[in-house]
C-alpha cells in the first residue's frame, strides 16, 4: 500500500514510532498503514508461519490493540492533525511482514527495538532485518523522539 507503513508491537518504542509516522503522514499528506503482527512459530520444512488454535483470536486482539494505540496517538497529536489510517493485523513474522510491506510502501517506520528480552540492545532484530532487506527507505525512530 503506497504511503507510510509503521510496525507496532505494543512497546514504548513502537509508540514513539507511531507518533513519528502519524506526524510524517500528515506532513506528506499520504495514507498510513499500521501493521501489527501476532508472532508465530516457523514450520521446520516449509519455513512458513504455522497457524495453531487460537491464533485468529490473538490476531484480532492485536488489531484491537493497534486501533487503540492509533486512537491514543491521534489524541496526543491533535484531532485536526491525523492522516488516513489503515490498521492491519496478521499472524506471522514481524520482520518478514514489514519487508513484504516495503515492496509497496514509500517509507517504512519502526522503533529501535520491541519488547524482547534483551533490553540493553540498542537495535532489535526486527529493526535490523528491516533496515537490511526493505525495498524502500526505512526510518528507525529512537525512543527519546
Amino acid at each position: 500500500m503506497p504511503g507510510i507503513t509503521v510496525g507496532i508491537d505494543g512497546s514504548d518504542n513502537a509508540h514513539h514510532a507511531l507518533i513519528w509516522a502519524m506526524n510524517e503522514a500528515v506532513q506528506r499528506d499520504v495514507p498510513l498503514t499500521v501493521l501489527t503482527v501476532h508472532p508465530t512459530i516457523q514450520g521446520y520444512w516449509s519455513r512458513q508461519p504455522v497457524t495453531i488454535a487460537g491464533d485468529a483470536q490473538r490476531v484480532e486482539e492485536a488489531r484491537q490493540a493497534a486501533e487503540e494505540a492509533v486512537a491514543q496517538v491521534t489524541k496526543e497529536i491533535g484531532a485536526d492533525k491525523h492522516p488516513q489510517v489503515t490498521v492491519r493485523a496478521i499472524n506471522g513474522f514481524a520482520a518478514q511482514a514489514l519487508i513484504d510491506a516495503s515492496a509497496d510502501a514509500d517509507l517504512v517506520v519502526v522503533g529501535t527495538r520491541g519488547g524482547g528480552g534483551f533490553a540493553r540492545l540498542s537495535l532489535g532484530s526486527v529493526s535490523s532485518q528491516v533496515i537490511h532487506h526493505a525495498q524502500c527507505p526505512v526510518v528507525v525512530v529512537p525512543r527519546d523522539r
